[in-house]
């Protein structure tokens, strides 16, 4: 059984490897490593993860996809939760985490009976479901809060949008106008490649006006 610890931020500004101390503290108290980090700054409600479904390509059965809590996996919607779930059931993968008190016990070997085990993983998996699903209430609440008060501060005529982060901008530049690649620049300041995308974008739309 191998450790693999995944860990995810929504956005670049967030830092991402954040919870691994903890991950590495509670994979040791239970007498196991972590044999690998999958790190990436990701949204939790798209299915577009490279490095989870790279730890879930790695992965054998009875490895452990460990977590700090269940949103860093999800924040989906039904349909891709449950496509999400077959492909890790089909690896033969155990969800982790440490806010899922029920699931540390697949940390450990035991000499429980089948019927034992059976009933431990059906109420673990369905605790997996419900902050799952918990997560996603949050995330689509937290949207629509948003939306709220965006739409609140446009009558108001205070709302201007997101703004830009110029000082990243020239940053981004500056890596580009030394010839580097959209990703060598992102990877150089740290910004996600849509970012550099649009601050390229944004000079040229300069140069031409």
């Amino acid at each position: 059984m191998y450790v693999r610890a995944y860990l995810r931020a929504s956005t670049q500004q967030q830092d991402a490897t954040r919870a691994k101390e903890a991950l590495t503290a509670f994979a040791e108290q239970h007498g196991q490593k972590v044999a690998a980090y999958y790190v990436e700054n990701q949204s939790g409600a798209s299915l577009q993860r490279p490095e989870l479904f790279r730890l879930l390509d790695d992965a054998h059965p009875g490895d452990v996809l460990l977590i700090e809590q269940v949103d860093r996996l999800s924040r989906l919607t039904e349909d891709d939760w449950q496509q999400l779930r077959q492909t890790i059931r089909a690896k033969g993968v155990l969800v982790v985490a440490l806010d899922l008190p029920t699931s540390h016990q697949s940390m450990q070997q035991t000499n429980a009976d089948e019927f034992t085990g059976r009933m431990l993983a059906a109420i673990n998996n369905m605790l997996l479901d419900m902050l799952a699903a918990i997560a996603r209430k949050d995330y689509e609440d937290r949207r629509r809060r948003q939306a709220q008060g965006i739409e609140k501060a446009k009558a108001k005529g205070a709302f201007k949008g997101k703004q830009i982060d110029k000082q990243l901008h020239q940053r981004i530049l500056s890596c580009l106008t030394k010839g580097m690649s959209i990703r060598e620049a992102a990877a150089a300041t740290g910004a996600s490649t849509a970012t550099v995308q649009r601050a390229k974008s944004r000079a040229a739309e300069s140069e031409t006006s």
